[in-house]
């Protein structure tokens, strides 16, 4: 099972309270940067693209905490910049688990094997490892040979020491969907807890901005990928709404609002991948940020968007709307 029965319950929990609450926007994952400093330079990443008085800060334990005590998800991705490069990571991730949060550890995993004996053996803890191919394509798109490798050592490791691991994977442009099936079939037999799968989007800060499908192609590809994992033949950590929004058989608007993002600038609107200014406490972002502007039916820069950072909470708030299909989602979850 992809999501521990634990997170299942604590999520569905927080949801029956928003719900009882009558609220219509309400985070569901804080995506927590701490820095936007990396290791690497991967060729779809802008965030390393900040200026240099930028890439030298960053969190503190206790601005973590509070971010996260503010915002109130039952869930904290956090991402960077690479989070490992943090001097405080591990007190970080257990200041969040001794929130209650489930927590998901987003890393290329090149320090991980320096990290993980002091990391808490919690199944609040996941490691979500970046992992976009097998070892020619992740390492073209990291810029950097050995990567590949280091990850799969990494996961190796984790798993041998008793954690939850989930690998992250980007389709860029020019991936087919033999290869992803391929990919897939790879990471299977790891034992990893689940996989995230997501499709490239060209928002402005990346370096390069020829390596990414459209709307049309992303659903094209995983209409066609997704026919493949028959008899659970890839373990998914995805709401079953999502997959099938990826594949285009429901249509949904973007909810940013779901998946806020914090890090050293502070809240930034309207979303993790769209940097259109920030405030200064989670209460303005969500009463100032001008949301109906944002979306792929209404501006240009989300046209193509398809990333779970928009659509994974709609997805998820779908999916609690009628008896009907909340046993389908939990069916399709929990089994």
């Amino acid at each position: 099972m992809a999501i521990p029965i634990g997170q299942a319950l604590k999520v569905g929990y927080y949801l029956f309270k928003q719900k009882l609450k009558r609220r219509k926007k309400y985070p569901l994952v804080l995506m927590l940067e701490p820095l936007f400093r990396c290791n690497l330079e991967c060729i779809g990443c802008g965030k390393i693209q900040k200026p240099n008085e930028i890439l030298k800060k960053y969190l503190s334990v206790e601005d973590c905490t509070k971010a996260a005590e503010e915002c109130g998800a039952p869930i904290v991705s956090i991402a960077g910049g690479e989070p490992l490069i943090h001097p405080e990571i591990v007190g970080i991730v257990k200041g969040l688990i001794d929130q209650g949060r489930y927590v998901y550890l987003c890393t290329n995993a090149l320090l991980l094997d320096r990290f993980i004996d002091q990391m808490p053996k919690s199944q609040r803890l996941t490691f979500s490892i970046h992992l976009d191919g097998l070892q020619e394509h992740h390492d073209h798109i990291c810029a950097e040979e050995g990567v590949f490798d280091k990850a799969i050592d990494a996961i190796k490791l984790a798993k041998q020491k008793g954690f939850r691991v989930t690998t992250n994977t980007t389709f860029f442009d020019g991936v087919t969907v033999e290869e992803a099936e391929k990919f897939l079939d790879y990471v299977q037999p790891l034992d990893v807890d689940g996989m995230t799968v997501a499709s490239a989007f060209q928002y402005p800060d990346a370096p390069t901005q020829d390596n990414f499908f459209g709307r049309q192609r992303t659903q094209e590809f995983f209409k066609e990928l997704l026919a493949k994992n028959n008899n659970g033949r890839w373990n998914f950590n995805h709401s079953p709404f999502y997959l099938e929004f990826l594949e285009g058989k429901r249509d949904y608007d973007c909810t940013p609002w779901g998946n806020p993002s914090y890090s050293v600038l502070g809240w930034q609107k309207p979303c993790y991948l769209l940097d259109e200014g920030y405030a200064q406490s989670f209460q303005e972002l969500m009463e100032d940020t001008e949301w109906e502007k944002y979306g792929h039916r209404n501006h240009e820069k989300c046209k193509d968007c398809t990333a779970h950072c928009g659509y994974e909470a709609t997805a998820v708030e779908d999916s609690t709307n009628g008896l009907r299909n909340m046993i389908y989602s939990a069916k399709t979850v929990l089994t």
